[in-house]
């Protein structure tokens, strides 16, 4: 598998991986249309590398909003990273970063301004959905399960600071639920020692919603390159030349939109800023009513549990379960048969009737983790190259908000002071210390983050 930190380009025209969501989506009927490969050399105003949910979002909102039509540059198909490989969970998150660390280390002020920011976020898509994207939208809520006993309190003093933060504010309501109440109202799962539940996530299919935003982007002018790989970059002064393997592409000003995908080497402004770090998910057989029933699965809500090292999952439309967690360290380890079967053990204990079920689906993907645990979007001091990054695994919703906010960018338009200042925006992505033994680390945490999970 594709690994960005050893690889410096991720192909060309490459299929999309074999997914629940690609199979669902029905590519062959369904897929958007594209403007094809780059084939001859092209001047233009903007161009976007990666058509992913930021390069989308981006190139959309420069169309409607500032009259700018950029070319989007795709290496392999729409969404053929974590855009169309991720859980579909739109919640209004914001990376690893809790908001009592962001008011403990900023006030309560930035911390305010970055939970509006992510509440717009959620706002955007579900705006944009409205438009007439058909993504498989389900229930709303989003259960956040205590793995043991001991989190329970961690997560209703977290609700309370919440509720008392947040008061007034539309769609910030948090329910506290017992152990007996998440078991009986919403499904039996054992490793559940109580929940809050928010009132406002939701899942849905993410590779129809990557094709609805690239249909609505492509309708207000933009223009989506596939098989269309970024090989080198050159810096021109007043222009950057973008090498792609038929033509090349001169532009004023790129955005790099690459996150958790972005080759080695590709730019000195992005280069030792992020850590790749694979995702795993299964997708079970659908289960039968019985199965359901002996479960007590009567939820469509998203659910996430309190380990360092988290597990994810939720009941799909037609009665599968989606369930997920960290992958292999590396590409080359992606494709084990071990990172999935382990998956379906975790599973297994949550919900011991599912004992003799298999999954039918299973694939991973790269998520992009920050050193300070938050996104960020920049841009070097000449205003010419820009990126949006770092989403730690949370990006569904916010990387909208965030091409949003980088189309004001490229467009040098004023944004609110409140706004521009907040960490997200003010300041780029930190350099990881010790860059190249980056794994090493991601390795020791794992193994603490096991150990956590399981005595402290």
């Amino acid at each position: 598998m594709y690994d960005p930190l050893h690889d410096k380009s991720p192909g060309c025209g490459a299929p999309y991986p074999k997914s629940y969501w690609a199979e669902n989506a029905d590519i062959e009927t369904n897929a958007p249309a594209s403007d094809g490969q780059i084939n001859q050399d092209v001047d233009v105003d903007v161009a976007i590398i990666g058509a992913g949910y930021t390069g989308l979002s981006c190139a959309l909102y420069l169309a409607r909003e500032h009259g700018i039509k950029a070319h989007v540059l795709e290496a392999n198909q729409t969404a053929w990273g974590c855009s169309g490989r991720n859980a579909g969970f739109i919640l209004k998150s914001s990376g690893r970063k809790s908001y009592s660390d962001m008011a403990q280390k900023w006030g309560e002020e930035v911390m305010r301004g970055i939970y509006d920011e992510m509440c717009a976020g959620v706002e955007t898509v579900k705006s944009l959905i409205a438009e007439g994207i058909d993504c498989d939208v389900q229930t709303r809520g989003f259960l956040k399960v205590a793995h043991k006993p001991s989190k329970l309190a961690e997560l209703i003093s977290q609700a309370k600071l919440q509720q008392k933060t947040f008061a007034g504010i539309k769609n910030s309501d948090v329910e506290i639920l017992t152990r007996n109440e998440v078991r009986q109202q919403y499904m039996d799962d054992k490793n559940a020692y109580g929940a809050i539940r928010y009132q406002d996530g939701f899942g849905l299919n993410p590779l129809k919603l990557a094709w609805g935003y690239q249909r609505l982007a492509r309708e207000a002018g933009a223009k989506v390159h596939t098989s269309s790989p970024v090989l080198d970059i050159l810096d021109e002064g007043h222009q950057q030349k973008l090498i792609t393997p038929q033509g090349v592409v001169t532009a004023k000003k790129i955005v790099i939109a690459t996150n958790g995908y972005t080759p080695k080497g590709f730019h000195s402004l992005t280069t030792d800023r992020t850590l790749p770090v694979l995702s795993q998910i299964i997708v079970t057989e659908p289960l039968s009513e019985q199965q359901l029933a002996d479960c007590n699965f009567l939820t469509s809500n998203v659910v996430m549990d309190t380990r360092a090292l988290k597990y994810y999952y939720r009941k799909l439309p037609d009665n599968r379960i989606l369930f997920g967690g960290r992958g292999a360290i590396t590409g080359k380890s992606a494709d084990d048969p071990y990172y999935a079967q382990r998956l379906l053990t975790v599973l297994k204990t949550s919900f011991p009737p599912l004992a003799k079920l298999n999954y039918q689906y299973a694939w991973s993907g790269w998520i992009c983790m920050s050193l300070d645990d938050l996104p960020h979007i920049y841009q070097n001091p000449k205003k010419n190259v820009f990126y949006s990054m770092g989403y730690c695994g949370s990006g569904v919703s916010f990387s909208v908000q965030a091409g949003k906010r980088l189309a004001e960018k490229v467009a040098e338009k004023a944004i609110d002071p409140k706004i521009e200042n907040l960490p997200l925006y003010n300041c780029q992505l930190p350099k990881f210390p010790f860059a190249p033994l980056r794994r090493v680390g991601q390795w020791g945490y794992f193994h603490y983050g096991k150990i956590k999970d399981e005595w402290l």
